[in-house]
């Protein structure tokens, strides 16, 4: 039986191009996991396999490795940083129980950092921070560190500090041990000197030291008071400190170095093993029941215990289908039949591999702790929980973002519709952001995704992976509608055609909601006009038509329903003429409740160099955008705005060309806000063309 307490299982995570996936590739060669370097911008990095990731030099989507540093079982996930496939970053880190944050010394914190880092704090997921990049221009550790502070409101323990800047970078010195490492063939990283500090250093190392020290012995009592009396804890009482603190996430000790001049990496892989917790140290996920309510109950990280595990990503590849596993207790051995505790269902274990990015190892058992691939799984998708049948359990389930963007597409001939919808099934179990829908109007398929780039991959995917020729429509936007005033209406459902008829009145109040909260109806009748067996019935009324509104049918969000009176018949009165009369209501009250289109809008993040900045944020202004901060960097302005999505297609070309090819931005979702006159006519007039040439 394994060791759990030498199971690392981290995730390593940062903002596009701060170096996620170079640093991975050190990290696998320092310990022998590959002998040869792959370079990202080379297309040629070992967890970027897909011919899309090679080319374009980004991550789609996170690749699970596995191997061995100092007797340590390392099992890691190198996540995207991309925005618009942060639901790869956020289902990993559901599963781990560590990560590493990289940051570039130059550009620092940057938006798609922030995001991680939230996503990271609400998983509770122990981190520590490796600021890459250090030979670039304009990199600077203490400012980074400084920002990791001031914008992510976290606290930085500094573990080591650079020797030389920028093009002299040459390697850390090591504050607990007072001892400088240097690494000076680019080209060798298992080659580097250990020397006493540069005299320059000796005195900002100790001035570091001693807040490292500080900062470690408050995890102690006793160590503290022993501190200030001039006692200086011994190395192991200080490194199990840091530990602690680093497992409650009071700080995160933080390193520095550059990726890809292979400096600084054997130091985040002692800090792994040193510091981020085992399987059995991080607090045990809870279960829930079936409508994801806890139970109280946990699964508690241990191989003695049944069966829980949570199948976090499917990935279609040349094998078959692979659903990617983090089992959290007890043993799985090839052959086990396993519950899916979601379908109710039970599968039988043929395969089982530990992955190499798309390489694998077959593997016959695997216990607590371990992060696997299972092949051929029929009915399970991300977020399903599997478990013993004998120990049914339901872990603590995933919650995705609602795609904001949507294209139409359409196979150029007969035989691309059915290679297409297969292609598309498997697509869908593969990204949980990744939604599909058939236009009924039109009999368009209309995919939905989190933004152009995620899209722009999956037609990509669909093209190449799949061989399937497309026609491709122009990106259309999620808009949805609202009301803006309460109103208090009545609505009779009458209807008498011989036997028995249909009768149902409703008296009600439709208000604006709280902005997020979607449908909320709630009943207020006394002295019962209407039975309480048909308040079901009105609801489900109610409920069916928000999906579709009356400006322009588009889904209604945000919606207070209250029925407080109405009145019944003894025979003619049924749940089917409640659920008619509030269909009819519905459609009676939305226009007098002041019915409008509201359309969603996006926190825009823009990296522009100093020269370009007026240009920038006029290009904002024109698209409707509100300008909320700047901030000024070594190398460039930040610009941070909040833009509607319909104005920011075709974005990035208009952002090069400004700013000659130098500029950079992110988006994600934020809110939604009522549409101005003008832009609402525009939708609904071409709403109601592509009705009328349906």
């Amino acid at each position: 039986m394994a060791d759990l307490s030498l199971y690392r299982n981290i995730g390593i995570f940062a903002h596009v191009d701060a170096g996620k996936t170079t640093t991975t590739e050190r990290i696998l060669k320092l310990t022998g996991k590959i002998h040869k370097t792959g370079e990202v911008h080379d297309g040629a990095a070992t967890t970027d396999f897909m011919e899309q990731e090679q080319e374009r030099g980004i991550t789609i989507q996170s690749a699970a490795t596995t191997c061995f540093w100092k007797d340590h079982r390392l099992n890691i996930i190198d996540t995207p940083g991309h925005v618009d496939f942060t639901v790869e970053v956020y289902r990993s880190l559901k599963v781990l129980d560590g990560g590493v944050g990289v940051f570039c010394g130059s550009g620092g914190v940057e938006p798609q950092s922030e995001t991680n880092w939230r996503y990271a704090n609400e998983s509770e997921v122990a981190r520590i921070i490796f600021v890459n990049k250090l030979d670039r221009i304009g990199a600077d550790f203490l400012r980074v560190v400084g920002q990791v502070e001031n914008v992510l409101g976290a606290n930085p323990l500094v573990m080591v500090l650079p020797i030389g800047r920028e093009d002299d970078f040459i390697g850390v010195v090591d504050l607990l041990t007072r001892k400088a490492h240097t690494w000076p063939d680019p080209g060798n990283p298992e080659k580097f000197d250990i020397t006493d500090v540069p005299e320059d250093m000796v005195d900002e190392v100790e001035e570091w030291r001693e807040k490292l020290i500080e900062t470690a012995v408050e995890q102690d009592d006793d160590l503290m008071e022993a501190y200030l009396e001039g006692n200086e804890p011994s190395m192991e009482d200080i490194k199990r400190c840091i530990r602690n603190g680093t497992r409650k996430l009071d700080f995160f000790p933080t390193y520095c170095g550059s990726a890809f001049k292979d400096k600084g990496v054997q130091l985040i892989l002692d800090a792994v093993v040193d510091y981020l917790p085992n399987p059995t140290e991080v607090d045990p996920q809870e279960l829930t029941d079936e409508l994801g309510e806890p139970t109280g109950e946990t699964a508690l990280v241990s191989t003695d215990e049944p069966l829980r595990a949570l199948a976090f990503k499917i990935m279609d590849d040349r094998f078959g289908a692979l659903t990617f596993v983090r089992l959290y207790s007890g043993v799985l051995n090839r052959g086990d039949t396993i519950l899916n505790s979601f379908t109710g269902k039970t599968e039988r274990i043929g395969r089982m591999v530990e992955m190499h990015a798309n390489d694998r190892n077959e593997l016959e058992r695997a216990q607590a702790g371990d992060i696997i691939a299972i092949v051929g799984m029929k009915n399970v998708q991300t977020g399903h929980t599997l478990c013993d049948p004998k120990h049914p359990c339901t872990l603590e389930a995933m919650v995705f973002p609602e795609p904001v963007i949507s294209i139409a597409v359409a196979p150029k001939d007969k035989a691309g519709a059915e290679k297409m919808a297969i292609a598309i099934g498997k697509m869908v179990a593969e990204d949980p952001s990744f939604r599909v829908e058939t236009d009924e109007d039109s009999g368009e398929t209309i995919l939905k995704g989190m933004g152009e780039l995620h899209l722009d991959v999956k037609v990509d995917i669909l093209k190449r992976t799949y061989a399937v020729e497309l026609n491709v429509g122009k990106p259309q936007v999620a808009y949805r509608e609202t009301i803006t005033m309460e109103v208090e209406d009545s609505y009779t459902h009458k209807k008498q055609s011989g036997g028995s008829g249909q009768y149902g009145k409703i008296d009600y109040r439709i208000r604006p909601g709280e902005p997020g909260s979607g449908f909320t109806f709630s009943t207020s009748v006394v002295g019962g006009n209407v039975p309480k067996e048909f308040f079901p019935a009105i609801e489900k009324g109610f409920k069916s038509l928000m999906g579709e509104g009356t400006v322009a049918g588009f889904p209604v969000l945000d919606v207070e329903i209250d029925v407080y009176d109405g009145g019944f018949h003894a025979v003619d009165s049924s749940a089917i003429a409640f659920e008619l009369a509030a269909k009819g209501a519905f459609r009676q009250t939305m226009p007098k409740a002041g019915a409008q289109l509201i359309e969603p809008i996006m926190k825009v993040d823009v990296f522009t160099p100093d020269d370009h900045v007026g240009d920038v944020i006029g290009d904002l202004n024109r698209r409707r955008g509100m300008i909320k901060d700047q901030d000024a960097g070594p190398t460039g302005v930040r610009i941070k705005a909040e833009v509607p999505l319909s104005e920011m297609f075709g974005y990035i070309g208009t952002l090069r060309t400004m700013t000659s090819g130098r500029g950079q931005f992110s988006m994600e979702f934020s809110h939604y806000l009522p549409c101005p006159a003008n832009v609402a006519e525009t939708v609904i007039a071409e709403v109601k063309e592509r009705k009328a040439n349906a």
